[in-house]
């Protein structure tokens, strides 16, 4: 090997190890083949928590809630800034309910989003997203990660 062909192939070594360590090793859902980052909820702070106060959640981004059963499931959204999808998920992460462009609310009374049927995972994202993907109830969400442990 010439040195300069040594040269440049350590030179694409040292970009190759340094892009892979700048690579997002954020969990992520793919939805209808489009992926999110998601940030999860998995304890009982953090699930009440969700997305109150947040101000703006960038158009790939979102939030995954997961409970040990599956069983029915009402959000709201008191303290939340921005219209939200809700979308309830069962534990083979099939889409059993979809909430579109749920309110954001300030006041002491809310109203509940309820799942249709029971649901072990919710995913939040942007309103607007499961209408623009044409997410329908039965279609399956992939994810990153799949030994999350909830509280």
């Amino acid at each position: 090997m010439t040195p300069h062909a040594l040269t440049r192939y350590f030179f694409a070594l040292a970009l190759m190890v340094t892009l892979s360590a700048c690579a997002d090793d954020r969990p992520w859902v793919e939805v209808k083949g489009e992926r999110y980052k998601v940030s999860i909820a998995d304890d009982d702070e953090s699930r009440a928590r969700g997305l109150m106060f947040v101000d703006h959640l960038p158009d790939d981004e979102g939030m995954w809630f997961v409970f040990r059963r599956e069983e029915p499931r009402a959000f709201w959204m008191r303290n939340t800034r921005i219209p939200l999808d809700i979308i309830y998920l069962n534990g083979q992460l099939e889409v059993v309910d979809i909430i579109e462009n749920a309110k954001p609310c300030r006041s002491q009374r809310c109203p509940t989003y309820p799942s249709a049927r029971p649901a072990q995972h919710v995913l939040e994202l942007n309103a607007g997203h499961s209408d623009r993907l044409g997410l329908e109830i039965g279609d399956v969400v992939i994810v990153s990660f799949l030994n999350q442990k909830p509280q």
